[in-house]
């Protein structure tokens, strides 16, 4: 019995890998949106746009990461939504600077295979709300 597509907002700079992700995601039963900054994706979001989960790189042009999560949740954007960080910064500083921001978790590219980085987010998400019904 095929559960509930949950919404993921993939939000990255890096097109290979914004592609790469989305395919792995919606292989996985995930319907996909995707951003290439952060300032797309604050637009996405003011736009009506309200993902379960937002799923973003830090090192980004223009507002970083943590700007546009900061933004988020300024603004009250997607605030039932969960926040996963998902970057190459690995530094315990950025780890605790997104747990300020309120991730529910913290990914790092390169220590996680795709199919890695897609079981993390399903553990995550069944940990915080449950398995989708």
């Amino acid at each position: 019995m095929e559960g509930q597509k949950r919404k993921i907002f993939i939000v990255d700079d890096d097109s290979f890998l914004l592609d790469m992700y989305a395919l792995k995601f919606s292989q996985n039963n995930f319907e996909v949106y995707t951003a290439m900054s952060g300032e797309e994706a604050i637009e996405k979001l003011k736009g009506g746009l309200n993902p379960d989960v937002v799923l973003a790189d830090i090192i980004m042009p223009g507002i970083n990461g943590f700007e546009m999560l900061a933004q988020l949740n300024s603004e009250n954007l997607s605030s039932n939504s969960l926040k996963i960080v998902l970057s190459n910064k690995s530094q315990q500083s950025d780890i605790e600077e997104s747990k300020k921001l309120g991730v529910a978790g913290y990914i790092v590219k390169a220590n996680s295979t795709p199919a890695e980085v897609i079981n993390q987010v399903i553990s995550i998400v069944s940990a915080k709300v449950g398995a989708p019904k």
